[in-house]
C-alpha cells in the first residue's frame, strides 16, 4: 500500500494510525473528497461508530475483514469465561508472526513484516514459518535466516536497530538478527487508538 493510499485511509477514519501521515492528517484532519470543515461527529449512528471503530483496528493490523472477523469471533466465545476480553484481542494480534518481526524492528510497516514472512525470510526457533499469521508464544526466538540478511532490504539495518527499543514483552540481539518473546503484550503498551467495546457491539449483532 503506498503512503498516499495510507493517508487516505488515515483521513477516512479521522485517527492518525499510520505514522507517515502525520503531516498530511494534520493539514486535512477531514475525509478525502471533502473541503475542510468539522469532521462528522454528532450525527453518526451507533452502528456507524462501531464499524468505524472495528475498520480502525483492522487498518492498523493489515488484515482483511474475514482474518480480523474471526479473531474477534473467537474472544466472543470465550466472553465471560476470560477477565479481560480486549486485552486478549490486541494479544492474539500483536502475537501474529508477522507484527512480531514489525515489531521488532526487522521491516518498516507491518505491511513489510508481513512480506518477509510470506516469502521465507524468517525462522521461529530456528525453523522456517512463512505463515504471517503464525502465534507466537513466550519463549519463540524469532530471528532472519543468516543468508538473507545480506539482501538490500535489510542494508543499514544495524545503524536502524541501534537507536530502537522493542515493546517489553520483546528481546531484541540486534548483532544476532533476532528476538526473543519473553513476555506478554500488555494493552497499555500497544495502546490501540480504538475503542475496542465498541468492536466486540459490531460482531455481537
Amino acid at each position: 500500500m503506498t503512503t498516499l493510499a495510507k493517508c487516505k485511509i488515515v483521513r477516512r477514519l479521522g485517527v492518525n494510525i499510520f505514522t507517515k501521515c502525520e503531516k498530511v492528517f494534520a493539514k486535512k484532519p477531514y475525509p478525502p473528497g471533502q473541503k475542510r470543515k468539522r469532521r462528522r461527529g454528532g450525527g453518526i449512528s451507533e452502528f456507524g461508530k462501531e464499524l468505524l471503530e472495528k475498520q480502525k483496528l483492522r487498518v492498523l493490523y493489515g488484515l482483511r475483514e474475514r482474518q480480523f472477523g474471526k479473531y474477534v469471533e473467537e474472544i466472543l466465545e470465550k466472553k465471560g469465561k476470560v477477565e479481560d476480553a480486549p486485552t486478549l484481542l490486541i494479544q492474539k494480534l500483536e502475537n501474529r508472526l508477522d507484527n512480531t518481526v514489525f515489531r521488532l524492528g526487522f521491516a518498516t510497516t507491518r505491511a513489510q513484516a508481513k512480506q518477509l514472512v510470506s516469502h521465507g525470510f524468517v525462522l521461529v526457533r530456528g525453523k522456517p514459518i512463512d505463515v504471517p499469521s503464525y502465534q507466537v508464544k513466550t519463549g519463540d526466538v524469532v530471528s532472519i535466516k543468516p543468508h538473507k540478511i545480506g539482501k538490500a532490504i535489510f542494508k543499514d539495518i544495524g545503524i536502524k536497530l541501534k537507536k530502537y527499543q522493542p515493546p517489553s514483552w520483546l528481546e531484541l540481539d540486534r548483532d544476532k538478527l533476532e528476538g526473543k518473546v519473553s513476555g506478554s503484550p500488555v494493552f497499555s503498551e500497544v495502546a490501540p487508538p480504538v475503542e475496542i467495546s465498541s468492536i466486540f457491539e459490531y460482531y455481537s449483532r
